[in-house]
């Protein structure tokens, strides 16, 4: 029969209140028992939320007190007196006597146990029926306390509980106390009477005193062990309802309708003091204020045990391992809640793993590794950037705890120069937070002289008073250390001056990284049953194991989220006021756009200006595509195939010629140069878009960004390979065309043969001013002079005009006795020249020579379109040159016109595609957002968002803590 009453998870039984009366009238004692007196059964139902549960050891007298007859004992409720050793004054006919008051003790207790029941068992009966009916009120009570039969199995909470058997164990063992008195017997009636008589009188004897100091040593060893017996008897009972718990918690938690709100919001709490710690962690540090809020900050020497002791607390293998190698390399946040399955997961990835799956453990661990090793920069040996794991599990304590980098003595090989200062920065950052719990982790199995990490804790909490120390593989240390008292010296802080709130002695397994969370527990539970710290009280039982410090660490580290959160809440409202006072006064007329945001705007602008490059007309794109390959082809054309063929003699060795010279060029040269004239077209109108102003609307903040993109997609865009060779043919088959159709085409190509002769011209008289100096004019108007170079070669330059002007069809080279004569002509008016300075001027000369003379052949040519027609039959006149240039003209045409339906049908969507990419990759790199977003506006409204998002989160959550309380 059982007594429903839900209050704070605790199920009371009225069948324990009949127990602890018919104890109270068995025993006779007056008054209520006090809490250290109670069973341990009761003081863990009464204080289900007592840490630990300490017995109070019974105080041992060692003396009996005299009595004379047990004929005088009154006949009333059993009290157990205190015994005293002694002997008696009268010794006559003792043994019958003796014998006979055993018998009425049996019969006093036994009745007294009967009595006792039906006096409990009636006075229940009466406070039932003084019960009242509340059936009425039945509908004010939630539905789930009257369902909560289906959560538990009370069945088993009855077996598990003790037996009558066991609380019978409590009181006094009568069997003992009759062999003690048959000692007695035996003592005194051993020996003559007289002897016995002296023995009496005789207290001060050095026997009796042995005796009785043997005695007491016995006793009090034979007391401890069994009271370190009961304390771990009930440990297991507690531990086994523990575990059911866990289990009923589980089935609670899978529920969606029937739930227990209780427990999903202390769920929601650590995931949302989480959440505002996951944003701190990215806030400007130039603030400070990530620092101030709560987290359990992990800290200790290398290999002294940091992670073995997470790993039990989180009752999951998820770090990396490795013997002797430095394996966490950047602090790795771990976020302990409750959850109805054991799963990890990181903040930016919502893949699960499966934390009793050994294969899922194996992942994870393995991508730990990964992201540690990601965040290490290139010639570091640590990362401060921080690794983000939640990790949730029926039955875990909700709490927030910091991994970091253990603390080293010396750098060796291997790792960077400045390794041991970066971890000492790294730690202190983490533990000058003067609301951070530093739980500091001392490998117990060295000595503790040779400790860094205390002297580091020493200074950034002189006072202890956010410090739990914690004493690692205790196992190997009692195995080890010569005094047992040096291990009680160092946990209770007397070896070194450091102070702390607490301190723990934990064992973390047998060294062996393939053990199970299982395996290390039992382990633990087994040396210290065995230990000799408990048995000898050098170690309380609240001191030890890893169950018992992560119940202390999530306590102290609620009552420090709870003094400290509003404060912290109050700070973030004075800077966001302080903050949005100042964007009103900068940029008035602009909105609060973080650095995503921007980004988001810029992305769209220049994808916009993408698609205005689709809409480029095709007469455009034929121009200036036409214009750029005749700048980039002209030079060869004009040197390489028009003069050496204008030299020969005839018409048709002339054409005979130039055919051979295309050919070859377009097998090699040509259409290689159409396409990167095409890419630096395409490249170009893409700049031009990108970087040209939109008026008011532009926005220079952009212009970095819009440079980076441009660049990148250039880079990354490749004309189609194809393209050369489907070019190749159209190129070879408009040269080889030679048919001009009507007398507009040819005016087009006299008028195109023209201009390129024009310019040719004019470069090449700019060449010969630079090689003569100025003119007569020049100098006498700009006060300019020639050097002595200059003169030499306008000396040479007026010899071969005269040259010249005798024989106006010279061909292209001087002859040697030309050059011979020239030399001796400028000699004997005292200038002294070389023969390569004559052929280099003659080059120059010659060629202003025959362009002229090109340029009249071609005004002659305009008339001469009914000549080629007849092809020049029965006429001086012949202008192959005038073809030669509109096929070279055609050639373009038609190549521009190729180039542009290549543009427009796939180079500018493959651009498009690679500009999209680039802000894709753009996107999710946050260095190269901050690298080219920048700006004082930049930077004062990401801190406006994140103060905002830190504020939203830190009200919700002070609100969800007040409606826990």
């Amino acid at each position: 029969m059982y007594r429903k009453n839900y209050k704070d998870g605790v199920l009371k039984q009225t069948d324990f209140e009949v127990c602890q009366s018919l104890v109270k009238h068995s025993s006779g004692m007056k008054g209520s028992l006090p809490l250290q007196k109670l069973h341990l059964v009761s003081r863990s139902i009464y204080h289900s939320h007592h840490p630990t549960l300490k017995l109070q050891r019974p105080q041992l007298r060692t003396s009996f007190q005299q009595f004379s007859s047990l004929t005088n004992l009154p006949l009333r409720k059993l009290k157990f007196s205190p015994i005293k050793y002694g002997y008696q004054p009268r010794r006559n006919f003792w043994p019958a006597r003796l014998a006979t008051r055993l018998l009425k003790l049996r019969y006093l207790i036994l009745g007294s146990a009967v009595g006792g029941g039906y006096t409990a068992k009636k006075t229940f009966d009466q406070w039932k029926d003084m019960i009242p009916d509340l059936s009425e009120y039945k509908w004010i009570v939630p539905d789930i306390v009257w369902e909560i039969d289906e959560y538990i199995d009370f069945e088993k909470i009855r077996k598990a509980l003790p037996n009558s058997e066991d609380l019978v164990k409590l009181a006094p063992d009568f069997d003992k106390i009759v062999e003690s008195l048959n000692l007695l017997k035996d003592f005194f009636t051993s020996g003559s009477p007289g002897e016995t008589a002296f023995r009496a009188t005789d207290h001060g004897s050095e026997s009796d005193k042995h005796f009785r100091k043997v005695s007491d040593k016995e006793k009090i060893d034979q007391l401890q062990e069994e009271l370190l017996h009961t304390q771990l008897k009930y440990q297991r009972i507690l531990e086994r309802l523990e575990k059911e718990n866990k289990e009923l918690r589980k089935l609670v938690l899978q529920k969606d309708d029937k739930g227990i709100h209780h427990r999903k919001l202390k769920k929601s709490l650590i995931d949302m003091y989480s959440e505002v710690l996951d944003v701190l962690s990215d806030y400007d540090a130039s603030y400070n204020t990530q620092d101030h809020l709560p987290r359990v900050v992990v800290v200790g020497d290398q290999s002294a045990g940091k992670t073995s002791v997470l790993e039990m607390i989180a009752q999951a293998r998820i770090f990396p391992r490795g013997s002797g190698e430095m394996m966490t390399r950047s602090p790795v946040k771990v976020t302990l809640s409750e959850g109805p399955h054991h799963v990890a997961l990181f903040k930016d990835s919502s893949r699960e793993f499966d934390l009793t799956k050994e294969e899922d453990l194996a992942a994870l661990r393995h991508e730990i590794e990964l992201r540690m090793r990601k965040n290490v920069k290139e010639g570091c040996t640590v990362s401060p950037e921080t690794i983000s794991l939640n990790v949730k599990g029926p039955g875990l304590q909700r709490m927030v705890l910091v991994d970091l980098p253990g603390v080293i003595n010396t750098v060796t090989s291997g790792m960077a120069p400045d390794t041991k200062e970066t971890i000492f920065s790294i730690s202190k950052a983490y533990m000058q937070n003067p609301n951070a719990i530093i739980l500091c982790i001392q490998d117990g199995s060295v000595d503790a002289e040779r400790s860094i990490v205390t002297d580091l804790v020493s200074q950034m909490d002189p006072h202890g008073r956010r410090t739990i120390f914690v004493l690692t593989k205790v196992d190997l240390a009692e195995k080890n250390v010569a005094s047992p008292s040096r291990i009680q010296q160092i946990i209770e802080g007397k070896l070194f001056p450091m102070k702390a709130l607490g301190y723990f002695a934990v064992v973390t397994g047998k060294g062996n990284s393939s053990e199970s969370i299982e395996a290390i527990r039992e382990y633990e539970e087994e040396f210290f049953q065995n230990s000799k710290l408990l048995k000898t009280s050098m170690l309380k039982a609240h001191q030890v194991t890893t169950r018992n410090l992560s119940l202390a660490v999530s306590d102290c580290f609620w009552k420090m989220v709870r003094e400290s959160v509003e404060q912290q809440a109050d700070s973030f409202k004075a800077t966001r006021f302080n903050l949005e006072t100042e964007w009103k006064n900068n940029y008035p007329r602009l909105r609060e756009l973080d650095r995503n945001e921007l980004f988001e705007k810029a992305k769209n602008e220049i994808l916009d200006e993408v698609i205005s490059l689709s809409q480029v007309t095709p007469k455009h794109w034929e121009e200036i595509l036409q214009q750029s390959l005749w700048e980039r082809v002209s030079t060869h054309v004009i040197e390489n195939i028009y003069l050496p063929a204008a030299q020969t003699m005839n018409s048709g060795t002339f054409n005979t010629t130039v055919d051979i010279k295309l050919k070859q060029w377009t097998d090699k040269q040509l259409p290689n140069k159409a396409v990167e004239v095409a890419w630096e077209t395409l490249q170009e109108e893409f700049s031009r878009f990108m970087t040209e102003p939109k008026g008011k609307e532009h926005d220079d903040i952009f212009d970095k960004l819009k440079e980076a993109v441009k660049e990148e997609s250039i880079k990354r865009h490749k004309w189609n390979d194809f393209a050369e060779d489907s070019l190749r043919v159209i190129q070879h088959n408009a040269l080889e065309d030679r048919s001009i159709s009507d007398k507009q085409q040819w005016d087009a190509a006299i008028y195109f043969m023209e201009e390129a002769l024009q310019a040719r011209l004019k470069d090449t008289e700019n060449a010969i001013e630079n090689m003569v100096g100025p003119d007569w004019k020049k100098r006498w108007l700009y006060w300019k002079n020639r050097t002595q170079e200059q003169c030499v070669h306008n000396e040479t330059k007026n010899e071969l005009e005269k040259m010249l002007k005798c024989n106006e069809e010279h061909p292209a080279y001087l002859a040697s006795d030309e050059i011979t004569t020239v030399r001796k002509n400028l000699e004997s008016r005292g200038v002294e020249v070389d023969p390569s300075l004559i052929k280099d001027t003659w080059h120059q000369v010659y060629r202003r020579h025959f362009l002229k003379t090109a340029l009249n052949h071609c005004n002659l040519c305009r008339r001469g379109f009914y000549y080629y027609q007849r092809h020049f039959v029965d006429s001086e006149l012949e202008c192959n040159d005038v073809v030669l240039f509109w096929r070279i003209q055609r050639m373009l045409a038609i190549t521009a016109n190729t180039l542009r339906q290549q543009l427009t049908n796939t180079e500018v969507r493959r651009l498009e595609k690679n500009v999209k990419e680039v802000l894709e990759d753009f996107a999710e790199d946050s260095e190269k957002k901050v690298k080219l977003l920048t700006g004082k506006r930049v930077q004062l409204a990401e801190d406006l968002k994140k103060v905002r998002e830190i504020q939203e989160k830190l009200d919700a959550f002070i609100e969800a803590l007040h409606q826990e309380k």
